[in-house]
């Protein structure tokens, strides 16, 4: 998900969803996103919670498809699960998500800065 601070700069939002409890497990907001913030937000949940998931069900995203997601899930036994390019019905869930964090906080809220942004979104979640 994506949106812009209040002097128009674009960030973007990681959500991490699961799917079977609906509950959002993290949101993370960044001026841009990698696949290593994926695994360093995946390694954080997994410390956590002590346990990780069985598969990662994600779009095409260049997140998702970098080298160092691949070599994490590998190393952990997660399986990825890329929905097909341009079918967002293969992820109807995560796309209802995000669409009700775009319209309960991302078109409610003014984002100052990142850290401002992030806290919002926590607050949200």
């Amino acid at each position: 998900v994506s949106d812009n601070l209040f002097n128009g700069r674009r960030f973007r939002a990681l959500t991490v969803v699961d799917n079977f409890s609906r509950e959002c497990l993290a949101i993370h907001a960044g001026k841009s996103l990698k696949g290593e913030d994926v695994v360093r937000i995946m390694e954080a949940l997994r410390v956590l919670d002590k346990r990780l998931p069985v598969r990662i069900q994600a779009d095409n995203g260049s997140e998702f498809i970098s080298k160092s997601l691949d070599k994490w899930a590998y190393e952990h036994g997660v399986t990825m699960d890329f929905s097909r390019p341009g079918k967002p019905t293969d992820n109807p869930f995560i796309e209802s998500f995000n669409g009700s964090l775009r319209d309960e906080c991302l078109n409610i809220h003014w984002f100052l800065s990142l850290e401002d942004a992030q806290e919002k979104l926590d607050n949200w979640r």
